[in-house]
């Protein structure tokens, strides 16, 4: 028998690129965490070491660190981090999906699009805080009421964003698939959806940061439980630790949230590409 060799899976220059990429990628990680170090630092030397600015208007690492941990032994920091995770989660899938739905259906009829499009338009405009009132009135004070302020906040934009991607979808291949008598449902389905892949992720993207400003506007609105609700009680008592530990935390789980689509991306592109 003869034997055939192996041709290598990459070539030296593709490897030499993946090298490359990968030291951009570490150079770039690593000036992230010290810029962030900086800032730390510089906050600690401000506020506590040399008291140029008072801790009490600004708070600082040290300060925030105990809060924190003040937090985790009264055994109240995962619930309130629980309770503000869950109510964003929750609204950010439903406004997603809502929002994929309406812009289809507003893509499959230009009838509806024409009649819908400037209420839609309208209702983005709207300042959502406006209605905090009414959604008292229609959930209640509990979490179904920021639920719902999430997902007003998301779904338009959702909407909009992928309705923009659909008719974006280029004219000239669906006429060729017209023409080639594929019906509507197939042109959705092989054409327009697979090219609005990168539209639907920037558009998550933007949806994790309009499902965190919904889910502590609702509890701004109404809370008796979150970290919208101890900025709020914060604010209220002069707790300026209090209010910037919640911060912080809402920053980190906003990241998180935001570095979960990001892997997504990533899955769904290579998917693609296979």
């Amino acid at each position: 028998m003869k034997h055939t060799e192996e041709k290598p899976l990459y070539t030296q220059e593709h490897l030499l690129y993946l090298k490359k990429r990968r030291n951009h990628q570490i150079v770039v990680w690593s000036l992230r965490l010290a810029l962030l170090a900086f800032i730390l630092a510089a906050w600690e030397l401000v506020t506590t070491v040399f008291g140029w600015i008072d801790p009490f208007f600004m708070s600082s690492p040290s300060r925030i660190a105990k809060t924190i941990a003040s937090l985790y032994e009264d055994g109240t920091l995962f619930y309130h981090i629980g309770v503000t995770l869950l109510e964003t989660v929750v609204g950010f899938v439903i406004a997603v999906a809502v929002g994929c739905i309406v812009a289809l259906a507003l893509w499959w009829s230009e009838t509806l699009r024409k009649v819908l499009e400037p209420y839609i338009v309208v209702l983005n405009a709207l300042p959502k805080i406006a209605l905090g009132p009414v959604i008292i009135i229609w959930f209640g004070t509990g979490s179904e009421a920021i639920i719902f302020m999430t997902v007003l906040v998301g779904v338009i934009v959702a909407t909009l964003h992928m309705l923009s991607a659909f008719i974006a979808t280029d004219k000239n291949k669906i006429l060729l698939l017209r023409s080639m008598g594929a019906s509507k449902w197939q042109i959705l389905y092989k054409l327009v959806i697979p090219s609005s892949l990168a539209s639907f992720i920037a558009m998550l993207k933007v949806a994790v940061g309009m499902s965190w400003i919904g889910s502590i506007m609702g509890e701004y609105i109404v809370s008796k439980a979150g970290l919208g609700y101890l900025i709020v009680y914060g604010g209220q008592v002069f707790k300026l630790d209090l209010v910037m530990s919640a911060t912080l935390i809402l920053c980190l789980l906003a990241a998180g949230m935001y570095f979960l689509v990001v892997l997504l991306e990533k899955i769904l592109v290579k998917n693609a590409e296979n």
